[in-house]
């Protein structure tokens, strides 16, 4: 009984141990996703653009786009809030 209770007890942390795929986790990653295509979506339009002004203004955004995305999907992970996604998909 009492190896029993221990083996259940160690299974139950093992369980706990691999709950990294929470909504923060998976927010996080769509997060990253969303802003990365968004940037490269910036990026490909400065590269169609023959105004060198117009190509920095696109290139610039594009590398604040992915500043907000890094720095978004570290708040949704490190406050465990998915809901950060929202606010992102907002912002956009």
């Amino acid at each position: 009984m009492k190896k029993m209770m221990t083996a259940t007890g160690l299974a139950t942390l093992m369980l706990l141990g691999a709950c990294g795929g929470n909504a923060d986790d998976k927010a996080a990653d769509n997060i990253e996703a969303m802003t990365e295509n968004r940037a490269d979506a910036l990026e490909d339009q400065a590269d169609l653009t023959s105004n060198e002004q117009v190509e920095d203004a696109l290139e610039a955004q594009a590398e604040n786009v992915r500043d907000m995305g890094e720095d978004a999907a570290d708040k949704a992970d490190d406050d465990d809030n998915a809901q950060v996604e929202q606010a992102v998909r907002n912002r956009m």
